[in-house]
């Protein structure tokens, strides 16, 4: 489910129609709302009353709005220029961030490890705020596997870590890269971390011991940005 006009709004841009609109019944003139009724068989909008869209809607019923659609999948997973691989982030709030960030950022693809969030949930869809339909994101990947084959064929992964690493604004590395993130417990798994062929740790002089992930995400990303946008 989407839930809001800003997310189904963008769904109608990228994607097209959703199988179902849900609509509060007194918010189908909404200026917001109403330009997606338009777009939409009448027999495909279904208006019910609030209390009814309360029981519905994991968001609050101001949203007004929601779309039932099919969970997408990518129709082509094959190797990009620019990767992000999520190591079993469980949160979903960190999920969706990193997934907004990453889109965002131009990536290509965002992988996600069996163990991650669903990257579909409600509470991911509302932090990534539209970011699913301008990535591609595949779910269920074996990290380890993957980045063996990616290296393979001259790619390079990178991943985030405070073990026998190097500063982030001292490491180059040419594309195709992918930058491995881990959850905040256990950081990135042994068996990945084997895969990977560079180290890259984010300087903190302020002496905290390490940032959220999702900050630790946007951080490296932007600064990839940086270089591919001053060359």
């Amino acid at each position: 489910m989407l839930e809001g006009d800003h997310l189904v709004a963008v769904y109608l841009e990228r994607c097209g129609l959703p199988e179902t609109l849900i609509v509060v019944d007194e918010r189908t003139r909404d200026p917001r709302i109403a330009p997606l009724i338009a777009r939409m068989a009448p027999r495909d909008v279904i208006e019910v009353g609030r209390p009814l869209f309360a029981e519905i809607a994991v968001a609050p019923a101001d949203v007004g709005v929601l779309a039932v659609i099919p969970t997408p999948l990518p129709s082509n997973v094959a190797p990009a220029r620019f990767h992000l691989l999520l190591d079993d982030v469980q949160d979903p709030g960190n999920v969706g961030t990193m997934l907004r960030t990453a889109a965002a950022a131009g990536i290509d693809q965002v992988l996600l490890s069996k163990a991650c969030a669903f990257a579909w949930s409600p509470k991911v869809l509302r932090a990534a705020q539209g970011a699913h339909f301008l990535t591609t994101i595949v779910e269920d990947v074996d990290l380890p596997q993957w980045a063996g084959a990616f290296r393979a064929k001259g790619g390079h992964v990178a991943a985030t870590t405070l073990h026998n690493a190097r500063s982030l604004y001292q490491c180059e590395f040419e594309a195709p890269w992918a930058i491995a993130i881990g959850n905040e417990g256990a950081g990135l798994s042994p068996a990945l971390l084997a895969a990977c062929d560079i180290r890259i740790t984010i300087p903190m002089p302020g002496g905290t011991e390490s940032l959220n992930a999702a900050a630790a995400a946007a951080v490296v990303l932007f600064e990839l940005v940086r270089r591919r946008v001053s060359r």
